[in-house]
């Protein structure tokens, strides 16, 4: 998962976490898209970004196949309702976004995205956290790169299905009334965290964090 927070935690700024970073925190982002097979993604978060296919330049395009990835990883976004214009930027590009979805979403909205990205369900009557990440496993879509937001962060940490953190800090205040990295239903405990590493520049702290396993 990779989130930019202010000092007080706030993961957005008049509804858009781009407001917050700094040159520091996109670097980090472009190389953790780098380094990634998938970029997976909330329709929340898609819509509210405007996001468009992972850009890839050319000489990360050859360091990416000679590790044996694909040039440019697809964007993966979960969506429960598919409510998607056809013409946006995400289907714009190169390689076909996957739509992750429901078996109950609407079957107009499932036969127009098919034309223009690969529509999976996961799960009945709800996207489930765990048949997402098996079925990106199927395709050979093992390290996911998670952007958020915080809904389906909260359900991945809360399934156990996390294994790192990695948490731009910015040295703001972005004031009360703010979505945190995390929203929804109470978790039953808490998700320990071990510190992998600080990174500082200008200010802007870059934390990754590891979620301890048992041996």
């Amino acid at each position: 998962m990779n989130f930019v927070s202010s000092a007080d935690g706030a993961a957005e700024i008049e509804g858009r976490s781009g407001t917050l970073g700094g040159p520091g925190d996109r670097q980090v982002f472009r190389v953790l898209r780098w380094l990634a097979d998938v970029v997976l993604v909330g329709a929340g978060t898609a819509r509210a970004e405007d996001y468009g296919p992972a850009v890839v330049p050319a000489e990360r395009r050859e360091i990416r196949v000679a590790a044996g990835l694909a040039p440019v990883p697809p964007v993966a976004v979960v969506s429960g309702s598919l409510e998607f214009d056809p013409t946006a930027r995400l289907f714009g590009g190169e390689v076909r976004p996957l739509l992750l979805t429901r078996a109950s979403a609407p079957p107009e909205r499932v036969a127009a995205l098919r034309a223009v990205a690969e529509v999976v369900t996961c799960g009945e009557d709800r996207v489930e956290p765990a048949l997402v990440l098996a079925e990106l496993a199927a395709r050979g879509l093992g390290r996911v790169l998670c952007e958020g937001g915080p809904m389906l962060h909260a359900q991945l940490a809360g399934a156990g299905l996390l294994d790192e953190l990695c948490l731009t800090v910015e040295p703001v205040l972005a004031g009360p009334g703010h979505l945190g990295i995390v929203a929804g239903a109470p978790w039953l405990a808490a998700c320990p965290l071990e510190l992998a590493h600080v990174l500082e520049e200008d200010g802007s702290l870059f934390l990754r964090y590891r979620v301890p396993r048992e041996p």
